[in-house]
């Protein structure tokens, strides 16, 4: 983590309308995943007010519909089918996408899920939230450096503090599923990923930030039983605008032109992590250069390996 934390005039409170406020986006195209429910529809929503041209990646094609009308008529929506679960559903977005882009928000997710795997084997909250994201975004990889200056962000969690990956299984194959587990390492991936994919890429104009949201009631806690929710610490709930604000920070903030592979919560870049802060930071093994590049490997391996089958 870079030794100078960043800090802007927004807070936890921020909402991304607040964020965006006099920020123009005209002329730029926007992708933001899952946005057809919870920070989904607010990230989209405050891109598109600032005139970026948005296209909804989403699995439900209806809720999609829903969410463009919701967002108005006046704004420009796009809405296309993607499920990061499908392999085949990125590679057809992928290969249908023309043009530059200038803005990825990697919103979409899954959470304690029960024990479920894709064609491929892998353990669905690893495929979704990081795989299905890692094959998106190097897939774009050329679009976005045809923007210029562009930006990706890659949705992390609190979550992912208490762990690291395990590279040896990342899937689950030798170890007993823990779904909480299996959630938190999937949000470590995903914050890794910004670390290297920035490394990798700033050369061509693309900078990758992690972002927590923070906690919001949202529809991606629909796995949670009572029992789960009980054992879960005292979180301060955000609203979806103000989840969203962090993601639409990292987008398009002017002010945040060329800073890369840092991880973001509440609109500030984190301190590290300390236990008598639980809920708040970023942990040293979601940082690290060396694990971040150790996943991208895994990750390239696990794709090629799937490709063979």
């Amino acid at each position: 983590m870079s030794a100078t934390r960043l800090t802007t005039p927004f807070h936890a409170r921020s909402t991304a309308s607040e964020v965006v406020a006099g920020v123009d986006l005209s002329g730029q195209r926007a992708v933001v995943t899952g946005a057809s429910s919870g920070i989904g529809v607010e990230t989209a929503r405050a891109l598109a007010s600032a005139g970026a041209e948005v296209t909804l990646a989403v699995r439900d094609i209806r809720a999609g519909e829903r969410t463009a009308q919701d967002i108005g008529d006046g704004a420009s929506i796009r809405v296309v089918p993607l499920d990061l679960s499908d392999q085949r559903s990125i590679a057809a977005f992928v290969a249908a996408w023309a043009g530059p882009l200038h803005i990825l928000v990697n919103n979409a997710g899954v959470s304690a899920t029960p024990e479920t795997r894709t064609p491929e084997g892998w353990e669905l909250q690893f495929a979704t939230n990081h795989l299905g994201h890692f094959t998106l975004t190097t897939g774009l990889h050329r679009a976005l450096a045809a923007a210029g200056r562009a930006r990706v962000v890659s949705l992390s969690s609190i979550a992912h503090v208490q762990a690291p990956m395990v590279f040896e299984d990342v899937n689950f194959r030798t170890r007993p599923y823990d779904r909480m587990l299996a959630y938190g390492e999937s949000k470590t991936a995903t914050a890794l990923f910004a670390v290297e994919a920035n490394r990798r890429w700033a050369d061509d104009g693309i900078t990758v930030n992690a972002a927590n949201p923070g906690a919001v009631a949202t529809n991606l806690g629909r796995h949670l039983t009572e029992e789960d929710y009980a054992g879960l610490p005292a979180f301060d709930f955000k609203t979806p605008e103000q989840g969203a604000a962090t993601s639409v920070l990292l987008a398009a903030w002017p002010q945040l032109d060329g800073v890369g592979g840092r991880y973001f919560e509440d609109c500030n870049q984190a301190a590290r992590h300390r236990p008598e802060t639980p809920l708040q930071g970023v942990a040293d093994h979601a940082t690290d250069p060396v694990a971040a590049a150790r996943l991208w490997q895994v990750s390239l391996d696990l794709l090629a390996d799937a490709g063979r089958a």
